[in-house]
């Protein structure tokens, strides 16, 4: 397994070994040891899967409280996959980081909690699997706009389908400070 860190502290890129031979290949998905050892204690209380067409664009999406620490990867398809930095006095508020998750790449994303969380689908349908550390809570759940000018995604999808709960969210700076996580240095 190779562990990748991004641009943002925390948020990590994860390349698991895969063992392949004439009948196919193996791969351990999750491995609690393993994953430990690299900061990604969990535990983790629920596992989600979503299935979506080329250009669909879901987020930026996060719980707040009960942040979710999540572990995804994709399946089947591919997707460009992105955490932004959301945690109110955190040195990269605000900024973004993003890598491509695909069947072919093997790819998974560490996203911890404090972070907003989306991807759009570059190649479909996508088969995006995730394991999360909090349950879903919908009271706790908040949406950041995905084109938010000052955050800048660079999408690589230019005429996303999105929902219609994701295309009236606010930007960032138009959110509640009382309602974002908080950066902690000891985190």
């Amino acid at each position: 397994m190779n562990v990748s860190t991004t641009t943002l502290p925390g948020v990590l890129v994860i390349e698991p070994a895969v063992f392949a031979d004439a009948r196919g290949d193996f791969m351990e998905t999750f491995n609690a040891r393993r994953y430990a050892e690299h900061g990604i204690a969990g535990p983790f209380v629920q596992d989600n899967q979503s299935i979506s067409v080329p250009d669909v664009l879901r987020g930026l999406h996060f719980q707040n409280p009960n942040p979710q620490d999540k572990l995804v990867q994709v399946v089947r398809g591919a997707v460009f996959d992105v955490a932004v930095d959301i945690r109110v006095g955190s040195p990269t508020f605000g900024r973004w980081t993003g890598a491509e998750l695909s069947d072919e790449n093997r790819r998974q994303m560490y996203i911890p909690g404090g972070f907003a969380h989306g991807f759009c689908v570059t190649r479909g349908p996508a088969v995006f699997a995730y394991k999360c550390t909090s349950f879903y809570d919908p009271a706790a759940e908040q949406t950041i706009a995905w084109n938010d000018p000052e955050i800048g995604v660079d999408w690589p999808v230019r005429r996303p389908i999105v929902s219609d709960r994701d295309s009236a969210a606010p930007n960032l700076r138009d959110l509640d400070p009382e309602a974002l996580p908080r950066f902690s240095a000891a985190a």
